[in-house]
């Protein structure tokens, strides 16, 4: 079971990659993608933290960060917490790009969906939030999601992390 996962997984990756190809230059990077959403959710951040929060070495983050300034999709603003730290704000391009390159990725997902059931829809986005959590867990970086800020009592809650089974 676990090999039809990981090539089925594969090939969903493949199509994420064969689609940025075909999109239009203005589209974001995909390293640019995953950094905009991340300071989105979570609010500005420093290099450091973003470095933490996907496991990089703090050098590359500089990097994709620097892209991101360059680009004016986003800004180095006071730590607004008072902390030393400069952080990364999305400016409104950004902010504008990033909804743009949601709505397509939307809009190429609804066509991918068009003949499922609403409810069909509803298990495999649940499905992927619990692989997406349990992967989460097991790095010790968790990515935090709207819907949790907006409504604490959500449905959507991390699973209990289990210690793997001891091999004799």
């Amino acid at each position: 079971m676990l090999e039809k996962l990981e090539r089925e997984l594969m090939l969903l990756s493949r199509h994420q990659v064969l689609a940025r190809r075909e999109r239009d230059p203005e589209r974001l990077e995909r390293s640019a993608y995953l950094l905009l959403c991340r300071i989105d959710t979570q609010g500005p951040m420093s290099i450091g933290q973003l470095a933490d929060a996907f496991g990089l070495d703090t050098s590359t983050v500089n990097r994709q960060t620097a892209a991101l300034l360059r680009c004016g999709l986003a800004e180095r603003v006071a730590d607004p917490g008072g902390g030393m730290a400069r952080k990364l704000r999305i400016t409104g391009e950004g902010g504008r790009r990033l909804a743009e390159d949601r709505e397509f990725n939307r809009s190429c997902l609804a066509r991918v969906v068009a003949d499922w059931s609403p409810e069909e829809v509803r298990e495999l986005a649940e499905v992927l939030v619990r692989l997406n959590r349990s992967a989460e867990a097991l790095e010790d970086r968790l990515w935090p999601r709207a819907e949790e800020s907006e409504d604490p009592g959500a449905d959507c809650r991390l699973p209990v992390a289990r210690p793997a089974p001891r091999v004799p």
